[in-house]
């Protein structure tokens, strides 16, 4: 019996210009890893011809679940989304997902700052505030030192994204590959998981 060495490919690539090019660009790369890559789109034909909405969404949903049940492991892209300083949160979906199932996980970030860090520039950009010391009575500082204006911790010190999203990663066996080249990146995290596949 063959060892299963196909991959699921996650992140907010779905919704990028060019999207089924970056796909098979990945797929590429995947095989020179050894592995066999499944984008999301793989397992979504036909629903492209169906009308926007909470139908559709919803076959979306259970075709990308159906997806992630085939595979042995998942790489996911944890570049912030829409010019925040988050990932896709249906990706972070994903990751939970496919950790409760015990599959080997890896990352790819071309955006290497750390996470309090993301949180800081995104706040000025956005909001014209800067991060302070956290000073909101009672609350817990273990995650983070830093605040925003609101007093929501700015958590996840030491990784480059949340850390329930990153942590997962990483307590799968995986790591977060940060290049500033984003097929560099994937190609990393794509070596990173084949070694931990049968």
């Amino acid at each position: 019996m063959t060892a299963n060495r196909t991959v699921y490919l996650a992140g907010d690539l779905v919704f990028r210009p060019g999207a089924v090019a970056i796909f098979d660009r990945l797929r590429a790369l995947c095989r020179q890893a050894g592995l066999e890559g499944l984008a999301p789109f793989d397992g979504q034909a036909g629903i492209e011809s169906l009308p926007p909405g909470l139908d559709t969404i919803l076959k979306i949903v259970i075709a990308d679940r159906d997806l992630m049940d085939r595979c042995a492991g998942g790489i996911f892209c944890l570049d912030p989304f829409r010019r925040s300083a988050d990932m896709d949160p249906g990706t972070a979906v994903e990751i939970g997902y496919m950790m409760a199932q015990g599959k080997p996980l890896a990352g790819y970030t071309t955006d290497g700052r750390p996470y309090p860090e993301k949180v800081a520039a995104y706040r000025n950009a956005a909001w014209n505030d800067t991060l302070r010391p956290r000073i909101t009575p009672d609350a817990p500082v273990g995650s983070g030192a830093m605040e925003d204006a609101d007093g929501i911790l700015a958590h996840s010190d030491g990784m480059v994204q949340n850390g329930m999203t990153e942590g997962f990663i990483r307590l799968s066996g995986g790591m977060v590959a940060v290049h500033d080249d984003f097929y560099q990146a994937f190609a990393i995290a794509a070596a990173d998981l084949a070694r931990r596949l049968p």
